[in-house]
């Protein structure tokens, strides 16, 4: 998108959106002088205080006030004021009727160019169509992102059951077959190292919630070749999970299918991995390898 404006309304632009984005003198208690730090570093420093609004808006799942952003950042009300007009004068966040701040439509499009460009995610959707096709229950595409997967792609059939699994959205690594896969991957000194910094959320009365317990189910993933959840994530809902492999063996990213246990049956889970080993092995012939080791080009 192209916009027109003259040398003078650009220089008013710029000069209006870091003097609203400039930090304040006090952050967290610290006394920063201007002399101290560059105009380069006060627009680093800007750019961090205008991502974790982002960030704080995202958390949650309902709009937030002006007073609960700043309290939760602990910056004052007139600087978050500040961010919070300039992220909505670029559609980055929304106001609604009552005052309260939510993320901006803008934020979707990125993402959805985010997706269109990512080369995994075309070069795994036929594989994906074909597997769904042939096993009639939900499947996804996921790369490991830290302590979570992102859902990079999901397809139904035309008998889906609703889940919360979104194209975007992400989940814990520990309670889904498609993280456990890609954990088991990895050496076992580096799953413990990796599961260090992982908090074990208890999403049901079936969620593995020690570390102990998890390294013995990675390990039983590793020997059996796919990971499994079954109800951990949702109730009523068992997903089976296979890794994407790079040629040194580190996963690029997983491939599962999800469907209801009265379906995906423990006698059909020997045939449903079959099918997901021979779709992953399809991914990693037709991708080249060309990605790295969190998935992304």
């Amino acid at each position: 998108m192209v916009f027109n404006r003259s040398p003078i309304e650009l220089g008013f632009q710029q000069g209006f959106l870091w003097s609203t984005l400039s930090p304040i003198k006090t952050y967290m208690g610290s006394q920063i002088k201007d002399k101290e730090v560059s105009s380069a570093g006060y627009k680093v420093q800007a750019l961090d205080r205008a991502f974790a609004v982002l960030d704080q808006l995202a958390s949650g799942r309902t709009p937030q006030s002006l007073a609960e952003i700043s309290e939760s950042l602990q910056l004052h009300k007139s600087t978050v004021h500040r961010f919070l007009m300039v992220l909505e004068h670029h559609r980055m966040i929304e106001r609604t009727g009552r005052g309260r701040f939510r993320l901006g439509l803008r934020l979707l499009e990125y993402s959805t160019h985010v997706l269109e460009q990512h080369d995994l995610r075309e070069t795994a959707e036929p594989h994906m169509r074909r597997l769904v096709a042939e096993v009639e229950e939900t499947a996804h595409l996921c790369v490991m992102d830290q302590d979570q997967i992102v859902y990079l792609n999901k397809i139904e059939p035309s008998r889906s059951i609703r889940m919360i699994s979104r194209i975007g959205s992400t989940s814990p690594i520990h309670c889904t077959a498609a993280g456990r896969a890609m954990l088991a991957a990895y050496s076992p000194e580096a799953v413990r190292e990796k599961l260090k910094r992982v908090i074990l959320k208890q999403f049901t009365a079936k969620t593995i919630s020690t570390h102990e317990e998890l390294l013995k189910e990675v390990e039983r993933t590793r020997r059996r070749g796919f990971g499994i959840d079954d109800g951990e994530r949702e109730e009523g809902v068992r997903c089976l999970g296979v890794a994407i492999l790079a040629p040194d063996r580190s996963p690029i990213a997983a491939i599962s299918v999800s469907g209801p246990p009265f379906r995906i049956t423990k006698q059909k889970v020997p045939e449903i991995v079959q099918r997901l080993q021979h779709c992953a092995r399809a991914i990693q012939r037709d991708s080249g390898y060309a990605f790295s080791r969190n998935g992304f080009a």
